[in-house]
């Protein structure tokens, strides 16, 4: 039993069988033509035989077909990768491909700048006078609406570069820092950006944003190199309205996205009254 059977309790007998009917229909699927190779003779099923996925995989036929067959074998994210790009999987089907193999699923150095669509800006829009923002693992603006804009400083970046929180956060004047208590909110922000950098170790985009706030920021420099760690969840975060100058205490809430790993909606709702006020009046301005 591996430890992911251990852990989540559930039994490899039923899991198996599932993972051999997949890769039978998906081999079912790619024909030699879509591989750049010869048709040959008449054949007694569609799509590719074992040993040719098992060639253009670079793995043994004997162990791709034990693979196929449902046989407790162990199999490596390289070669399920390998497999995956053979049967020409898109990524829903190589994440269940993972989950039926019993490995950990990782997405594999995708860009984590994606666009977002009409429909999830609309939700943003729509919450207003509530802020709310969509991050990726890495802190960037993927979206943002008029109350998170008007509370958040947001700084202008040409393209292809895009608007991060931490960049900002980390090298804005300590006056103009839209956080209060800026010493015991970034080092969080730290650690959730560890939890995701985790995932993407090696990663030019990745490796590369690390190192550009590390040279420009001693702070974070100083938080980044304590290892500390920690998952996105909510938090009461006390704002400075940068027109007002009134303390706005919010709790922030995060929503995952469908078709959008590792990033998230973050809403800011009131955390007391005085708060509550503010935005209220807010939603009454012309």
């Amino acid at each position: 039993m591996t430890t992911s059977e251990r852990t989540t309790g559930r039994s490899p007998d039923r899991r198996r069988p599932e993972l051999a009917a997949f890769l039978r229909g998906r081999r079912a699927r790619v024909t030699p033509q879509d591989m750049g190779m010869p048709a040959g003779p008449r054949r007694r099923t569609p799509g590719l035989r074992r040993e040719e996925v098992a060639q253009l995989s670079g793995v043994g036929v004997t162990w791709y077909t034990w693979l196929e067959q449902g046989r407790p074998i162990n199999a490596s994210p390289q070669v399920l990768d390998a497999v995956a790009r053979t049967l020409r999987l898109d990524r829903p089907e190589r994440e269940h491909l993972y989950h039926l193999a019993g490995v950990p699923f990782a997405p594999a150095h995708e860009d984590t700048a994606q666009p977002v669509s009409p429909q999830v800006q609309g939700i943003l829009d729509s919450m207003a006078p509530l802020p709310a923002v969509v991050y990726n693992a890495r802190f960037d603006l993927l979206a943002t609406n008029a109350a998170y804009r008007s509370l958040f400083i947001v700084v202008p970046t040409p393209p292809p570069r895009i608007p991060n929180a931490l960049r900002t956060l980390f090298l804005a004047p300590e006056g103009t820092c839209p956080l209060v208590n800026r010493e015991a909110e970034l080092p969080v922000m730290v650690a959730t950006l560890r939890s995701g950098y985790g995932r993407h170790v090696g990663e030019p985009a990745w490796e590369g944003f690390v190192h550009e706030l590390a040279a420009a920021s001693p702070f974070f420099a100083e938080l980044w190199e304590s290892g500390d760690v920690a998952p996105p969840g909510p938090r009461v975060k006390t704002f400075r309205c940068g027109r007002t100058s009134t303390e706005l205490r919010m709790t922030s809430t995060s929503l995952s996205i469908d078709g959008m790993p590792e990033c998230r909606i973050v809403v800011y709702s009131p955390a007391d009254d005085t708060t509550r006020t503010y935005l209220d009046n807010e939603k009454s301005r012309p």
